[in-house]
């Protein structure tokens, strides 16, 4: 990023990385397009509203553009400009309620744009970063059983209205499905579904927690970053870390350790993970992509796992 004037006019000229750009249009389409055309200006807004100094190169996810800036006071912080969407708008409202406690710290938010100021962690360490793969889901667990013990606010969205939804559009899209053993299993989850919808839970729940959304910082081990939260079962969180460097062997030694730290009950735990299972299968057949078979592996020995 860098500042040029022109005309007496200070402008900001920023490099939006391709691939933050790909994701937008593939995902959003029109309104992806317009987000990342407006970026520079919003930027430029944010920086003198805010009183901040840009302070290094942008990062990025699939969604956001995280700039690294300094507060009028020396405070390091990062600016994250996003699109607002159902999972995105209710991220400043579960990061207020967690207060910084186990995730990164809400500096100020603007409500219309979606744009917020967040306490600045450290990148270059970052949980996918550590060797011990068991090691890492244990400090994703501990940080679920953290989170979760706190109740959702009414405003949130519900785990029981997507549950009711999946159910509703999986006899459609099993018949998008040719292979029969792929198709059963599918069903399988949805099943699995059915029998736990009716208590979906009322827990405040990440969603996201993968091992490259969890950081170091100087005031705690590790915080979670970048919640698409809802209001569920704590059973719906732990998808993430059985998928995170993938390795079919250690799939029902990630979900036992997990469901041990949350103190779960593991058919209810085991129910709400093949949901997730059941929600990315519907959303890969509505896109026209093929079912990963690593998803696919996860949900089938999640579905003949007993401990």
């Amino acid at each position: 990023m860098s500042r040029f004037a022109h005309a007496g006019i200070v402008r900001i000229v920023i490099d939006i990385p391709d691939e933050l750009a790909a994701s937008q249009t593939e995902y959003n389409g029109e309104a992806g397009r317009a987000f990342i055309a407006g970026l520079p200006e919003l930027t430029a807004e944010f920086l003198d509203r805010w009183d901040l100094t840009a302070d290094g190169h942008p990062m990025h996810g699939v969604c956001a553009l995280v700039l690294p800036v300094v507060r009028a006071d020396d405070t390091p912080a990062v600016l994250k400009l996003q699109l607002l969407d159902e999972e995105s708008e209710g991220e400043p409202v579960a990061l207020r309620i967690w207060d910084g406690d186990g995730a990164v710290r809400l500096l100020d938010h603007d409500e219309q744009t979606g744009t917020m100021l967040l306490e600045r962690l450290d990148p270059s360490r970052m949980l996918s970063h550590l060797p011990d793969t068991r090691e890492a889901v244990q400090v994703i667990a501990h940080l679920l059983a953290h989170l979760t013990t706190t109740p959702a606010p009414p405003c949130m969205r519900r785990l029981g209205d997507i549950a009711q939804a999946m159910l509703d559009q999986t006899p459609l899209a099993l018949e998008h499905i040719p292979d029969p053993e792929t198709r059963r299993l599918v069903a399988d989850c949805a099943a699995a579904v059915r029998e736990v919808a009716a208590e979906p839970g009322d827990r405040l729940l990440h969603w996201d927690l993968h091992d490259e959304n969890v950081l170091a910082s100087d005031r705690a081990p590790w915080l979670a970053i970048d919640p698409k939260p809802l209001a569920g079962d704590p059973g719906f969180e732990l998808w993430p870390a059985l998928a995170n460097r993938f390795d079919a062997g250690e799939i029902t030694w990630r979900f036992d350790a997990m469901t041990d730290v949350l103190a779960l009950d593991r058919a209810r735990a085991r129910a709400w993970t093949l949901g997730r299972l059941l929600q990315n299968a519907l959303w890969d057949i509505e896109d026209g992509r093929p079912l990963e078979p690593r998803q696919l592996e996860i949900a089938h020995r999640l579905r003949t796992h007993r401990s």
